[in-house]
């Protein structure tokens, strides 16, 4: 039987049960075919999927509503009018430094931005050494000695870092030394990012005044601070990086090398390199 004959039947058989007309129905259009939706695409008829950017490493970074973008979890503050003042200033001898130095200590005594820091400290530790010194230390933030003294690296840590120095053939006095943080953390704990970038302006502040050539940055927190990087100390020693106008070499914090007695060799490797750069041979 061919398909219009049992048609015809079909509806002859649906006539005599009294069922005149048949409803109208509308069908879903078919899915174009992938060959199809290209095409449509390629003329501009068919909008392209979202797709996520690509890296510079080539992969895709996946995509986020913008409801899911966290934002910087640190903002820098509204410079002061005092650090403000001494950055736009120049400063040709020693004196000059010492004053711009003694000016900006002020201001971080009086500094409050972080509360539970200004609530718990004893006092600030702005910094310490040669106003006009070539080459700068910078650590992560005061401890307990250091914040009952008022000067960075005292106590356990701040020994072993005055053999180092005297190994050098350097002398501390000779050094400008100051931390990333002006006041002691609660239990020692690591700077966090908002409190580092509170403080900022002071670091800032000490290296534009004292001018050195190098810097010497110790631990992962002061060279992650310092330099805005997110390797660790390990991934960051063994070259020099630029702040600025200065040459910066990272290597680890003794008090970590309290910790790990076999790290003291990295130090010193780090060490020799950077004494080589000042023209002087360790062996």
């Amino acid at each position: 039987m061919t398909d219009s004959r049992a048609l015809r039947q079909f509806l002859k058989m649906m006539t005599a049960s009294g069922i005149s007309h048949l409803p109208t129905v509308t069908l879903p259009k078919p899915a174009a075919a992938p060959g199809r939706q290209l095409a449509n695409r390629l003329k501009g008829t068919d909008p392209a999927p979202r797709q996520a950017p690509v890296n510079k490493s080539g992969s895709r970074t996946r995509l986020m509503s913008p409801d899911r973008l966290a934002p910087s979890s640190a903002q820098q503050p509204e410079i002061m009018e005092t650090t403000h003042a001494l950055l736009k200033q120049t400063f040709h001898t020693a004196e000059q430094k010492a004053e711009g130095l003694s000016t900006l200590a002020e201001a971080v005594t009086a500094c409050r931005r972080c509360t539970e820091l200004a609530d718990t400290r004893r006092q600030t530790v702005f910094g310490v050494g040669n106003a006009d010194a070539e080459i700068m230390f910078i650590g992560e933030a005061p401890g307990a000695d250091e914040d009952r003294q008022g000067e960075p690296f005292v106590g356990a840590a701040g020994i072993l870092m005055d053999k180092i120095i005297a190994a050098c053939g350097l002398k501390r006095e000779e050094i400008y030394i100051c931390n990333i943080l002006r006041c002691r953390p609660p239990g020692n704990r690591n700077p966090h990012p908002q409190e580092a970038a509170n403080c900022r302006e002071f670091l800032e502040g000490q290296i534009r005044i004292v001018a050195p050539k190098f810097i010497i940055c110790w631990g992962t927190v002061a060279a992650q601070n310092l330099l805005r990087e997110t390797r660790p100390v390990g991934r960051l020693r063994g070259q020099f990086l630029q702040h600025g106008d200065a040459k910066v070499m990272c290597t680890y914090h003794p008090s970590y090398l309290l910790r790990n007695e076999s790290a003291k060799k990295l130090v010193w490797e780090d060490m020799k390199f950077f004494m080589k750069k000042l023209g002087v041979d360790l062996g």
